[in-house]
């Protein structure tokens, strides 16, 4: 049976592939881009980001309580236009106060974003579309920050260093032409949910996301999960270079593999996930284990050590179950929040769930050079372990969490009973 679309659905991932793309033209570069950009040594602008990326985790619940008060579309909105702004702005933000100013307010709807967007799909779709939403926006987003990566690199090609400025200006469009197509989803109206599911408590605000025993446990196994994501960008260039003595370029390979198949295969693997009715928790807990998987695979190699080319061969295979991992993972486990968070307060619920994705990335870089400094498969064997057990709690919370949560359809009602013959 062929899926229904929600109102608006092309415009809403065009967006977001149009916003990828701006993401990919500078993230690759980041301390080169602003530096070009702005003129300010290294230094400072390393500085710079490192403090306003921080203050960004700070505003992400008051980003989840504008969510709850005006609406995800409405704070979307705000949000692609805050970022056209910045990076409008940039070119001129010669000095320090300047770009301090413009890169503390354009962090801080970087970092929201994730979780107005999220919530933007709760209010957007609903059942298996939310799974469905989630497939697509991940693998649109690998796709255009690949090709922003190509497209400033072909900019640098021909304009030199001073494409930077260029580029800027290129995000801004980017951002803002997102914004306007984003601004034709129409918003689901207000409904009852789809199954019975446990008791929650009266909206409070933040008090009810603290006393949602079960969501917080999700949140917690996300965490362990959000450290195996970070392993890609953070561990993986490590260990090859130091523990495996690798050329870097394997790096290149793993992260054009990687990016690859979740742009080109996301959204078949997650359908065929989805298809299967399979319960979010299970699918989810299962993008875990492939996970763990990987993580064991880096262990075996990490101690045979084979030649390069035996290396290569292997290194490539443990990321195909990698990425296999996170396609499988992603989508169930994203629709798995945002359904089981009360519409009432969405915002707050995903703001709190966000943080686990946000705390893993901060604390990665510590965790895995402390690992790494005393043994190359001992971070991999925390990963390892960490996979599991998300795998595990994600398991044991399925009886805790909403009904319409687990399932991305809600479960058809078993049939009454006919009633037994009464003597006369």
């Amino acid at each position: 049976m062929k899926e229904a679309r929600v109102e608006g659905e092309r415009s809403l991932l065009l967006g977001i592939g149009i916003s990828a793309v701006g993401i990919g033209m500078y993230v690759p570069f980041s301390l080169v881009f602003f530096h070009h950009v702005t003129g300010l040594s290294f230094t400072l602008v390393g500085l710079v980001l490192t403090v306003t990326g921080v203050a960004g985790l700070a505003f992400m619940p008051l980003a989840g309580t504008a969510v709850d008060r005006f609406g995800a579309k409405k704070v979307n909105l705000v949000l692609y236009a805050i970022r056209a702004a910045g990076f409008a702005l940039y070119p001129f933000a010669g000095s320090l106060a300047a770009f301090a100013a413009v890169a503390l307010v354009t962090a801080l709807a970087d970092r929201s974003f994730g979780v107005v967007q999220q919530s933007l799909i709760g209010e957007v779709a609903q059942g298996s579309g939310r799974d469905r939403l989630q497939a697509s926006t991940r693998a649109l987003q690998n796709a255009g920050m690949g090709a922003g990566a190509l497209l400033v690199s072909g900019v640098l090609g021909l304009w030199g260093t001073g494409g930077f400025t260029y580029t800027a200006w290129g995000n801004a469009l980017a951002f803002a032409l997102a914004g306007l197509l984003v601004s034709r989803v129409r918003p689901l109206a207000a409904a009852a949910p789809l199954a019975a599911g446990p008791a929650r408590p009266a909206p409070a605000g933040y008090r009810t996301v603290l006393r949602d025993r079960p969501f917080l446990g999700l949140t917690a196994a996300n965490f362990l999960t959000a450290l195996g994501y970070a392993a890609l960008s953070v561990l993986f260039p490590l260990y090859l270079s130091t523990w495996l003595a690798a050329p870097d370029s394997l790096t290149g390979a793993a992260f054009t593999l990687n990016t690859a198949l979740c742009a080109g295969v996301g959204v078949l693997v997650a359908g065929r996930v989805r298809r299967s009715g399979a319960r979010r928790t299970r699918s989810a807990a299962l993008g875990a284990l492939l996970f763990a998987a990987a993580f064991t695979g880096q262990i075996v190699l990490g101690t045979l050590r084979p030649g390069q080319s035996a290396t290569l061969v292997a290194l490539l295979a443990i990321v195909v179950v990698y990425t296999l991992g996170e396609l499988v993972h992603s989508p169930s486990g994203g629709a798995l929040s945002v359904s089981a968070a009360p519409e009432a307060v969405r915002g707050r619920y995903l703001a709190t769930y966000q943080l686990s994705y946000a705390l893993a990335t901060a604390l990665a870089p510590a965790l895995f050079t402390a690992l790494l400094s005393v043994d190359g498969r001992l971070p991999w064997a925390v990963l390892a372990v960490a996979a599991l057990g998300a795998a595990l709690a994600l398991l044991r919370l399925e009886r805790h969490l909403p009904a319409q949560a687990v399932h991305p359809e809600p479960p058809a009602p078993a049939p009454a009973r006919p009633l037994a013959p009464t003597a006369a």
